[in-house]
């Protein structure tokens, strides 16, 4: 431990190309993935071997066998068996979350290095049965005589065969994250055009991304692919505008498929370390994590399911003593284009900065060619638990080739949580 906190440095990361659920990944596991982003670290920055302090990695869609799942991948990849690794959830924030528990393990001294990932895949979501079938099952393996075996058997019915469908709703309210995110579209007046432009931005900036090369270092090709599929490069606002809502099926609906996350496949990983650690290995420093913060809303009692960003953020810009506006960057998930743009008003709203997030005066507006500027979530897709490690890598790349500057992000995640976090490079 140190007597003072340590910047924490990014060195940077690694993600495979992200996919559409039962695409090209349709046969790969969280494993799978997961492994594969933790060899692009240790190819990238010459690791093989090499016993790093902490993996934090974790997924949302998860089995039973991927209880242990960033120690796994570990010993599936070519990092030293003598390398721990410490499982995580936080929803869509999983990665971000490991990154900032990473940081501060780092900036007090407790360990040198780690590597914040997450994976998720859709195509192979658990399918499970009831639960009086399951309980049936559980009895049968404990029987022990034929007896027993019979009576577990007992008044079984075809019917307890039938599977749970996996879903993506709202424990507490039954509702799915695109149903609430059409509740806030309507609460905050966002119109569908404005979501369908957001939308069409974002797989523009990805598509000019993968041009210039940004996306060259940043993403390692496997399972046969080096992009991502679900960017649209000829996609145009006519088409967009001729989707069709799908989470309300009202005329004052406005969510599509086209301005929402499609399911996705994929994981993204980050290196982060102490200065000394970096310079020990002659690795570049491409930006530092200095600060982030994790807030809730209590959408069970009608709050916004995915406004706690803005929460997150102003608390966050508080502490820093920084404004909204002293940032060269902001890397905003698009879970939803609604999300978005409800974000983005309630920042610049005085009513909802005065009562909801105990303000004197609004955070304002941001500029907005600031934002997101190669693209998003929208448009290279949204392996939930990946999403936060692959902005912080993108975020960091950004600041590495600007030569200085400021970064925040904000992530929304399922059960009325989010993630912020703040990168520079001095």
């Amino acid at each position: 431990m140190t007597d003072s906190l340590r910047r924490v440095a990014i060195v940077g990361g690694s993600r495979i190309p992200f996919c559409r659920s039962n695409t090209v990944y349709a046969d790969k596991s969280n494993l799978d993935m997961l492994t594969a982003v933790i060899d692009g670290i240790v190819q990238r920055f010459d690791l093989d071997g090499v016993q790093l302090d902490e993996i934090t990695a974790g997924a949302v869609m998860t089995h039973s066998r991927d209880f242990n799942l960033a120690r796994e991948a570990v010993l599936s990849s070519k990092l030293s068996n003598l390398t721990p690794g410490i499982t995580l959830q936080q929803a869509c924030g999983t990665s971000l979350q490991g990154a900032l528990n990473l940081a501060a393990k780092i900036a007090c001294g407790q360990i040198e290095s780690g590597i914040a990932a997450g994976t998720d895949t859709t195509s192979d979501a658990p399918i499970v049965f009831g639960d009086k079938f399951a309980h049936r099952m559980i009895n049968l393996t404990q029987a022990r005589s034929a007896k027993q075996r019979l009576g577990a058997l007992k008044g079984f019915g075809p019917g307890e065969l039938k599977p749970v469908s996996p879903t993506n709703g709202e424990m507490r309210t039954g509702l799915s994250m695109g149903q609430h995110c059409e509740r806030m579209a309507q609460e905050w007046q966002i119109k569908r055009e404005d979501q369908d432009q957001l939308a069409y931005e974002s797989h523009q900036k990805a598509a000019a991304a993968y041009e210039d090369g940004f996306f060259d270092q940043l993403i390692t090709p496997w399972g046969g692919v080096s992009r991502d599929n679900n960017l649209r490069a000829d996609t145009t606002i006519e088409k967009l505008s001729t989707l069709r809502a799908v989470f309300d099926k009202s005329t004052r609906a406005t969510l599509s498929a086209g301005n929402s996350t499609s399911l996705t496949d994929g994981a993204a990983a980050v290196l982060l370390c102490s200065e000394e650690w970096a310079a020990e290995r002659n690795l570049p420093v491409q930006a530092f994590l200095t600060t982030g913060r994790s807030a809730a809303v209590d959408f069970v009692n009608d709050e916004g399911l995915l406004m706690a960003p803005t929460v997150a953020v102003a608390e966050m810009l508080q502490r820093a003593g920084l404004g909204l506006q002293d940032f060269d960057f902001y890397e905003i998930h698009e879970a939803f284009a609604a999300q978005v743009l409800c974000t983005l008003k309630a920042w610049e709203s005085k009513q909802y900065c005065r009562d909801r997030l105990g303000l004197k005066k609004p955070l304002g507006s941001i500029d907005r060619e600031k934002m997101n500027i190669h693209g998003s979530s929208l448009a290279v897709g949204h392996p939930f638990a990946a999403t936060g490690a692959r902005i912080v890598a993108t975020l960091a790349q950004i600041l590495e080739e600007k030569g200085s500057g400021r970064g925040l992000i904000s992530v929304c995640t399922a059960g009325g949580m989010g993630v912020s976090a703040i990168l520079e490079r001095p």
